[in-house]
């Protein structure tokens, strides 16, 4: 009888997975650039729907913002400093009060929140696990971005940044401009590629706030990390950095 009602239970779970899998929209595009001549994509897989006129940083933009990220493009030091005493001071009017002020050890970060005229109680650098879920804000670098998905690339080789960008209710990312890549792939190429020595033993991906649907299929925003996402990307304008 308990045999029968596992494997009742099993067929169950399958219908549901089956079920939706069924009404799913068709998988991403793997690239947005393969050319007809390329291999194809599986029948009924849609092609990317990339405006090639958008530049890599227009595109992350829209893509974050489209899950409620974000982003705001500061072309020097002074101009991040400007954006970063902006956020906070309009954070300091919500309920996410942003009092405290948690950060990675990326190198200029502590020097551009000083600068800011913010008026927050506390700063610190790398502070413990525990004593993380005091803070009202995180703030780190990352080390690439994904405009088609518009996805941070944080990795752990290149700076301590993992708990700062996942346990305060907000977290403010600074990256630049030249990291911007279109997909996946040339994140990861560039990561493993980038004078490491070897390949991270953590990578986090992050694409816009914190969201689970895992009860009741129920979008839920914050549950398991940042309430809000706000990346400040620092373009320099070296270049065209492109989708096309």
């Amino acid at each position: 009888m308990e045999l029968e009602r596992n494997i009742s239970a099993r067929d169950s779970i399958l219908g549901s997975i089956r079920k939706h899998l069924s009404t799913s929209e068709p998988l991403d595009p793997i690239h947005a650039e393969i050319s007809e001549e390329q291999v194809q994509p599986p029948a009924g897989v849609a092609r990317p729907c990339i405006d090639q006129s958008l530049s890599l940083i227009e595109l992350f933009k829209q893509k974050l913002e489209e899950v409620n990220g974000h982003c705001i493009v500061a072309r020097t030091d002074s101009e991040v400093v400007t954006v970063l005493t902006s956020i906070i001071s309009d954070l300091r009017e919500t309920p996410l009060r942003a009092r405290r002020i948690a950060l990675s050890n990326a190198p200029g970060l502590e020097s551009f929140l000083k600068q800011s005229e913010s008026g927050v109680d506390e700063i610190a650098v790398c502070p413990g696990a525990a004593e993380l879920f005091g803070y009202d804000v995180g703030v780190s670098t990352a080390q690439a971005a994904i405009a088609e998905t518009g996805t941070l690339v944080l990795e752990s080789q290149s700076e301590k940044h993992r708990l700062v960008s996942l346990v305060p209710p907000v977290h403010i990312a600074i990256v630049e401009a030249s990291s911007i890549v279109l997909t996946l792939g040339e994140a990861l190429a560039a990561v493993h590629g980038g004078g490491l020595g070897k390949l991270s033993p953590t990578i986090t991906f992050i694409t816009g706030p914190s969201r689970t649907a895992d009860i009741e299929l129920t979008l839920a925003i914050g549950v398991h990390g940042p309430q809000e996402l706000y990346v400040i990307v620092k373009d320099g304008g070296v270049g065209d950095n492109s989708a096309r």
